[in-house]
Formats: C-alpha cells, sequence, structure tokens
C-alpha cells in the first residue's frame, strides 16, 4: 500500500470514500438526505482548489492502482478561508441560513474527515492513514494534530486513543455534540 498527496483526478474516487465518514454531517448542510447529491457535492469541492475539501488537502492510500482510502486534513488557523466557498455555495443553493460552527482552529492540523473503501474495511488501512499523518505531522514536523470523533463511535475513539490522541474537549458541528482529540509533539 502507498500513501501520497491527492492529485485532482482523484476526485471521482475521493469523494464517495470522505462521504462515508461525513455523511450525517453533509446531509445537515444539504438539508435532505440524498446519498447522490451529497456525493455530488464533495466531488465538486474535492476537485477544486482553495477549500476545506480540496484536494490540494487530501492524502489517499492506494493499493494496486486502487485508492481504497483517503483523509482530508489542512491547517486549522485556514478554516474560515477554507470554509467560506462551502458557506457560499451551500446558502446559494441549499440552505441560505447555513451558518456552521468552525470545528477547528489555529495550533492544529486538523483531520477533517477519513475513510476506507468498504471493501477493504477491517485491513488496518485507517490505522495506517493515521499513523502515516502521526509521523508525518507529529514527528517530523513537530505540528499538533486535531480530530472530532462522535461520542457514539467508540470503535474509533478507541484506536485514536491508542494511537496518542487525547481528549481536549467537547465541540458541536452542526448541532452534533463530537468529542475534540488532539495530538501533539513531545517536547
Amino acid at each position: 500500500m502507498n500513501i501520497r498527496k491527492a492529485n485532482k483526478s482523484d476526485s471521482k474516487y475521493i469523494a464517495p470514500i470522505l462521504l462515508l465518514a461525513m455523511e450525517d454531517i453533509v446531509y445537515k448542510f444539504l438539508t435532505k438526505k440524498d446519498y447522490a447529491s451529497a456525493k455530488d457535492f464533495l466531488e465538486y469541492f474535492i476537485e477544486r482548489e482553495s477549500n476545506q475539501y480540496s484536494y490540494q488537502n487530501c492524502f489517499v492510500a492506494e493499493e494496486n492502482g486502487e485508492i481504497i482510502g483517503a483523509v482530508n486534513i489542512y491547517n486549522g488557523s485556514d478554516i474560515e478561508t477554507l470554509r467560506n466557498p462551502i458557506i457560499e455555495y451551500v446558502r446559494a443553493h441549499y440552505n441560505p441560513e447555513f451558518d456552521p460552527e468552525f470545528e477547528t482552529r489555529a495550533g492544529e492540523f486538523y483531520i477533517d474527515s477519513l475513510g476506507v473503501n468498504p471493501n477493504h474495511q477491517g485491513k488496518g488501512i485507517g490505522s495506517k492513514l493515521l499513523q502515516f499523518l502521526i509521523n508525518e505531522y507529529v514527528h517530523q514536523n513537530k505540528q499538533t494534530l486535531g480530530l472530532l470523533v462522535e461520542e457514539d463511535n467508540p470503535l474509533a475513539k478507541n484506536l485514536y486513543l491508542k494511537l496518542g490522541f487525547k481528549n481536549v474537549g467537547e465541540k458541536t458541528l452542526v448541532e452534533k455534540k463530537l468529542e475534540h482529540l488532539q495530538i501533539s509533539p513531545e517536547l
């Protein structure tokens, strides 16, 4: 398995994988529970630059020429700039009242979404993507990584804790309470 920075041409493969991790949230953005619309929404932004879901902010796990996992990560200090194109689009096309909370802030690189192709789940791909990010951002570049996990997802939370993430509080995103976890370099 190879982990690499995503390319624009990967967008149509990344969208359904990331949607696995953020389905409920995208449905709230779009004010409807429609898989095709949600996938198209994500693909639209993944293939464009300068937004939080852009391929520029993604890594992919690839095996035998197939993208089997993807992760979306960006500097928390850039959330407002990266989120603005999303807000404008959602307000214009779906929900004029759309005003989501900022789930991250300066001081962390934020793992927005991580997903694994359902045909490849249970093989440690998610763990390998996380270990790659921990090595790249925390160990090599001395940055803090942060993410949010749903309270009703103990398997994911246990994986994050096992990898060294610590609970640093709670956040709310589109009316959903989430635990905020971080891993920081040892100084």
